[in-house]
């Protein structure tokens, strides 16, 4: 995929990179809870999985937030034309695996490549079924558990700058259905403002 080397020197955010980038542990998260109700009636509307439908809206958040598209690769941060999703899929016999969902902007071709790589993973076993390269984010969807906060299995040791983001259950209440949403990013590539950006720009495409 596509991708341009950012100037550090220029950057003015070099020195919170060259902090943040030293810890042992650089990601910071949150937790919030989104409200998707008109999202969830607009997916059942369109004929589409509503988990589809809002891993889509997230990427298009992601792909529009330049914070979100860069990597550090050998000490050198990146920023790729495009992201795509690594997002944990079940299978029939309560394991995962890890997919590779290719982005577009449309949402009709990206629920035809979601759906198409579902159904691979549900043929293989295993965690890693395919090569995978570092324009992701890390996706995955806990329905069965409604939390009020999220970690990660990481090791500090593997050179990791992907943003992780998770869903939970969906509740309702009043009519009005929400879910809780986490996201955690590396914080030499982004602070608070930048996560806050994406946070709103996905609230605004799931009220669209």
């Amino acid at each position: 995929m596509p991708k341009k080397k950012l100037t550090l020197d220029t950057w003015n955010r070099k020195e919170h990179y060259l902090f943040f980038k030293q810890m042992e542990e650089p990601f910071f998260g949150i937790t919030t809870t989104i409200d998707c109700t008109k999202a969830y009636e607009k997916a059942k509307a369109l004929g589409v999985s509503f988990f589809i439908y809002y891993l889509h809206k997230t990427l298009v958040a992601v792909n529009q937030t330049e914070a979100f598209r860069y990597r550090i690769i050998e000490d050198e941060i990146y920023i790729y034309d495009q992201i795509d999703a690594s997002a944990t899929i079940l299978r029939a016999d309560d394991t995962f695996g890890f997919s590779l969902i290719e982005y577009s902007p449309d949402l009709t071709t990206f629920a035809e490549i979601t759906q198409k790589e579902i159904a691979r993973i549900q043929t293989t076993t295993g965690l890693f079924t395919r090569e995978f390269a570092d324009n992701l984010i890390h996706f995955s969807a806990l329905p069965w558990i409604n939390f009020s906060s999220f970690t990660h299995a990481r090791s500090f040791t593997w050179p990791d700058s992907c943003p992780k983001i998770s869903f939970g259950k969906m509740m309702e209440s009043n009519g009005k259905k929400t879910m809780a949403m986490s996201i955690h990013v590396h914080h030499g590539l982004m602070d608070g403002i930048h996560l806050g950006a994406f946070l709103k720009l996905f609230e605004e495409l799931m009220e669209a």
